[in-house]
């Protein structure tokens, strides 16, 4: 399955509502379920908690479809944000990820505060 087909598929399962409340629904519930990944992670690494892998990939599709939910409202689709994403990481890491081309990379328009 692609990322298109999941995004089509998982949209089966949205409530039909207005753009904007398929918007605000996809980024309150982005927030929850992120929520719910990192409370697993810091149970594992601070409460003694085994981490239990496959709840953790539950949550992740979790969040996987709240980021579909948050592109459709947004006329868009997973493939392409994915695309944009890998767009941006090779403008910003041409060699790849290292520690210091972190520390070299120059203030890209990517990082601007917008608020």
């Amino acid at each position: 399955m692609d990322l298109n087909e999941y995004q089509r598929a998982a949209l089966r399962t949205a409530a039909a509502v207005g753009t904007e409340a398929r918007l605000l629904n996809a980024i309150l519930g982005l927030a929850g379920e992120t929520g719910e990944v990192a409370e697993l992670l810091k149970k594992h690494q601070f409460h003694g908690h085994t981490l239990d892998r496959q709840r953790v990939l539950d949550e992740l599709g979790d969040v996987l479809w709240y980021i579909a939910l948050a592109a459709d409202a947004l006329d868009s689709t997973l493939e392409e944000i994915g695309q944009r994403n890998v767009a941006k990481l090779l403008r910003r890491y041409p060699m790849g990820f290292s520690e210091q081309a972190s520390r070299e990379r120059p203030a890209s328009p990517d990082d601007a505060d917008t608020r």
